[in-house]
């Protein structure tokens, strides 16, 4: 890389920052946190509450709460987020006069990105990973530029019902396979000879039932606290297994239809808090009213069968309509809160943090992996699932100190720096000149 000679293609400067986006990708990143953090430190529990963490009380309120108004929804406004940043990078690229450099600049921005979501999940040990998906969808999301918002708002739509089809049949198959253990039981009672899908249908139940095993647990959790190397040759297979059954099961209804409807809200300035209180007050009202009513019926399809497996899978049909509302309320709630006059120490800390949001990601797994993992304390699977709030806020807290005073001597955060440099292919200073 060569040193920045020519500042017409040079990154954003910080007078063009929009400033509710950064408070907006501040308070997601914090909400991604509040959900990513079951994962760092229970047995597969990210959804299901039996298998680890605790589900009575204290544990079971916290479950239920964050099930209600923050999973999937966050992921979902992170999303949202990406593809409206990707947006605003392609359109401020051809403005400066980039020409067809703009499609070499925004695809080795991509290809990067996707370099590190591959360091993040199989080195810095998060399987739940997210910038390789982002970066895949990225890719795609280039020829989606310049759709008229009404049909990107259509094709998020289309893609919302493919991907509710898809959970539909799964949840049938999920029955089905209930239907044919409870029929292989009663052969096996009888006397009878099982036949070969009885055979399958076993065979798959008794592999999902050992899976969730407390022997399971104490292996998993042995493994999670070997040394380093020892956990990256662990948590290798599933990285795999997300890095390529995800993108086609998941991130076309999941993550490009998010990002379909941010650039269309983004255009609509929706999501630069220039509507009025009147409007955002809707959005909160039908997004929460809807998005709750949804969240609750799968709430208590899951609560009233008792946490079984195929009340899982049922509660799984609805779930993309339900985030998709509830996170419209979050973004009324937080444009609102934008607009508004007050806290606004709060408001100018999370920014900062969501100037960094790159770096406060990727920091989450460090701290994480020190936290949970042979790495450090190894605490995986030790702490109840109320308990893991305390780590939670910690970090928050943590990230709103860190990121105002890195901020204060330096332009970007060090990882937004790095993609900066890689992106354009030129050195940008870092450090800010400080005039006394």
């Amino acid at each position: 890389m060569t040193q920045i000679s020519s500042p017409q293609l040079a990154p954003v400067e910080i007078s063009e920052r929009i400033q509710s986006l950064d408070v907006m990708r501040g308070i997601v990143l914090f909400g991604i946190l509040l959900m990513n953090i079951n994962g760092y430190g229970l047995f597969r529990s990210y959804s299901d509450p039996t298998i680890s963490g605790g589900f009575t009380g204290l544990n079971l309120a916290t479950w239920m709460t964050t099930n209600l108004f923050f999973e999937g929804t966050m992921r979902a406004l992170f999303s949202l987020l990406f593809g409206v940043g990707m947006f605003i990078f392609l359109d401020r690229l051809v403005k400066k006069g980039a020409g067809v450099n703009a499609a070499d600049i925004y695809f080795r921005r991509i290809t990067w990105l996707l370099v590190f979501g591959l360091i993040h999940g199989y080195l810095l040990l998060w399987v739940g990973e997210i910038l390789y998906q982002y970066a895949l969808m990225g890719f795609l999301i280039y020829s989606f530029r310049q759709m008229n918002p009404k049909k990107l708002i259509l094709t998020a739509v289309i893609l919302f019902c493919i991907g509710t089809t898809w959970n539909y049949f799964d949840y049938k198959g999920a029955e089905k396979l209930v239907e044919n253990v409870a029929v292989a039981e009663t052969y096996k009672a009888e006397g009878k000879e099982l036949t070969k899908e009885l055979k399958e249908a076993k065979s798959e139940w008794e592999n999902r039932l050992s899976k969730r095993s407390e022997e399971a647990a104490v292996e998993y959790t042995a493994k999670m606290n070997q040394g380093y190397f020892g956990v990256v040759a662990h948590l290798a297979p599933t990285n795999f297994e997300f890095d390529t059954v995800w993108p086609y099961r998941q991130d076309l209804w999941d993550v490009l239809s998010m990002m379909l409807i941010g650039i269309a809200l983004f255009r609509w300035n929706v999501l630069s808090a220039e509507k009025s209180f009147k409007f955002y007050g809707l959005m909160v009202l039908i997004g929460y009213a809807v998005g709750l009513a949804i969240n609750y019926y799968e709430l208590k399809i899951i609560l009233d069968d008792n946490f079984s497996f195929l009340s899982f899978q049922r509660s799984e049909v609805t779930y993309y309509w339900g985030r998709l509302f509830i996170a419209m309320g979050h973004v009324g709630m937080i444009m609102i809160f934008c607009k508004s006059n007050f806290l606004n120490w709060l408001k100018s800390g999370l920014a900062s943090v969501g100037k960094m949001a790159l770096t406060n990601y990727l920091m989450h797994s460090v701290i994480c992996m020190i936290v949970f993992t042979g790495v450090g304390f190894g605490l995986f699977n030790k702490l109840e699932r109320y308990e893991l709030l305390f780590v939670v806020f910690s970090i928050w807290i943590f990230q709103l100190i860190l990121s105002p005073i890195w901020l204060t001597y330096f332009q970007y955060g060090p990882m937004e720096w790095l993609w900066r440099n890689l992106s354009y292919r030129k050195v940008y200073p870092i450090r800010k000149e400080l005039h006394v």
